[in-house]
């Protein structure tokens, strides 16, 4: 740890995972006092799109839902080590992970279900010679010979309707538009769990929501370091100007200032030689809305938000500072929706174990693969809140084509209500409206750029996490260049933070490395001989 940096500060723009994770390696591993440490964010709670939130009476709210493993996810499960838990300050949050997953293992019994509400035997992964002779040639494709191109280019039409695409897809969200260099990434970073795709088996879970969990423990550290959040604060706007590096001998970006608004009020923050900042370019969840029981979600975009302003404005000026407009200007292809499920009984959850054979937790996700909408759901561990009470069940569900109208119903999934959606979801599982949601209160909630990060691309249409021509700004989002990694990840913001502040403060501390499960011949003998399953 330096001690020479305990004068210095550093300035956060958005108070997601990755500003957290950042301040947290400033004061581990950099030596930095927590009060000169400032995060601005522009809600009112921190944790960006990992969040939380509603209670038991107006219903429970997710946005996002997140599966993890224990043998990946390198620089998080390290990050969390020095995190105590909120239940138990003795453990940390990763102690306190591994050992819920001993207790709580999935193996999903019912993983993908037809529209004849039958359990599909999704261990034959459906592929044929063709499928695999494909998979094969895109896993030898160098990220230049596939640059910009979608998955869609690379696979026949039959690719699109086997078991493997519908459990694959629905595991990490993809789109056959959606960039094939993510997708091929994919593949290779989770291979370890190309084996046990209809099971799940490698699947891990935090003990509550990821914000509860993960989020919450984080910002009691960094606040009990002296950390200050401003929240309800935006950062407008940044001022730059070139200075010398005297490391490089070249003129590099250096900031100057940071204008924020706050309560309707104009700021402005000096940024002093040796100070630094950090900026979260990019959002998934930005433009999001909620609807209700009764009312569709609001459609909005960048326009309304501004949520994408700040990165559009620094680059601009800057080359090396990414193009965000590959990722936020086609929200038909990035945009899908989400319900979170509040009941006070439990007889939906009653009547899924019957069905699947598998208990709250253990059956990490079901897919109506021929629903119009292709939803999915997640019966996780409860409580899902740390505050729910005993009698109360929550579970998330997303579509990932709300804008085709359901089976059901009778109009997209973007026009309907909470009520409407739940009576599509009956529809698929022939359950009883009037039994299982009688007392249920289903929150949707549209994002239109929920897979932003996945839209094709070329590797300088991201910014790296300290761009080779800035002197004292880092970027750490799901929208800078990592090799190897794979985005839609607590890992990708981690890691991102990690190597900023490392980078910036030339740290000299081993980041945790990408596991090369791929490169290990135990795991590509399970692959194939699964493949040919």
């Amino acid at each position: 740890m330096d001690t020479n940096n305990k004068d210095k500060k550093a300035y956060f723009i958005g108070g997601g995972i990755g500003s957290l994770a950042g301040a947290a390696f400033l004061i581990r591993d950099g030596g930095f006092s927590g009060d000169n440490i400032t995060i601005y964010e522009s809600l009112p709670v921190l944790g960006g799109s990992l969040d939380a939130g509603g209670n038991p009476e107006d219903g429970y709210t997710l946005r996002g839902s997140r599966m993890f493993t224990l043998n990946i996810y390198e620089c998080t499960w390290e990050l969390f080590k020095s995190i105590p838990s909120l239940t138990d300050p003795n453990r940390s949050v990763t102690d306190e992970t591994i050992t819920f997953n001993e207790k709580v293992i999935s193996n999903s019994k019912a993983r993908l279900i037809d529209k004849n509400r039958a359990i599909v035997d999704a261990s034959k992964l459906g592929f044929s010679m063709s499928d695999r002779a494909e998979l094969l040639k895109l896993s030898e494709a160098s990220e230049e010979k596939l640059g910009n191109s979608a998955i869609y280019d690379w696979f026949s039409p039959s690719f699109f309707e086997t078991n493997f695409w519908f459990m694959w897809r629905t595991s990490f969200a993809f789109s056959p538009w959606h960039s094939v260099v993510e997708f091929k990434r994919y593949l290779h970073r989770f291979m370890q769990e190309f084996p046990n795709v209809e099971t799940m088996t490698g699947v891990k879970r935090t003990v509550y929501n990821q914000y509860d969990s993960m989020i919450l423990p984080l910002e009691v550290w960094l606040k009990s370091h002296g950390v200050n959040f401003k929240k309800g604060s935006t950062v407008t706007d940044i001022d730059t100007t070139y200075a010398l590096d005297p490391n490089t001998e070249t003129e590099k970006v250096v900031v100057k200032k940071l204008m924020y608004d706050t309560a309707g009020n104009s700021e402005t923050v000096t940024v002093n030689d040796g100070d630094l900042v950090f900026y979260q370019n990019g959002s998934m969840t930005d433009a999001s809305s909620y609807g209700s029981m009764t009312s569709a979600p609001q459609h909005f975009t960048k326009k309304d938000s501004q949520g994408w302003m700040l990165w559009e404005k620094l680059a601009s000026k800057y080359p090396g500072f990414g193009r965000p407009e590959v990722f936020n200007t086609n929200i038909a292809e990035s945009f899908w929706e989400s319900f979170t499920v509040t009941l006070k009984d439990t007889a939906f959850f009653d009547q899924m174990e019957k069905f699947s054979g598998n208990k709250a937790g253990t059956g990490s996700q079901v897919t109506l693969k021929d629903s119009n909408w292709f939803m999915s759901f997640s019966l996780n561990e409860q409580p899902h809140y740390k505050d729910q009470p005993d009698h109360v069940q929550v579970f998330f569900t997303y579509g990932l084509h709300p804008d085709r109208v359901g089976n059901f119903v009778g109009k997209p999934m973007t026009e309907c209500t909470g009520e409407e959606i739940l009576k599509e979801l009956c529809g698929h599982l022939k359950f009883d409206y009037d039994v299982v949601f009688a007392n249920a209160i289903c929150i949707p909630c549209r994002m239109p750029y929920i897979t932003s990060m996945f839209m094709p691309r070329l590797k300088t249409d991201r910014p790296l996490p300290v761009p080779k021509n800035s002197k004292n700004l880092g970027f750490i989002s799901q929208f800078v260049e990592i090799p190897d990694d794979v985005v839609f990840t607590v890992e990708y913001s981690v890691r991102a933070a990690q190597m900023a502040v490392y980078e910036l403060l030339n740290i000299d501390l081993e980041i945790p490395p990408i596991t090369k499960f791929d490169k290990t011949l135990k795991v590509e003998l399970q692959t194939v001989a699964k493949a040919f399953h």
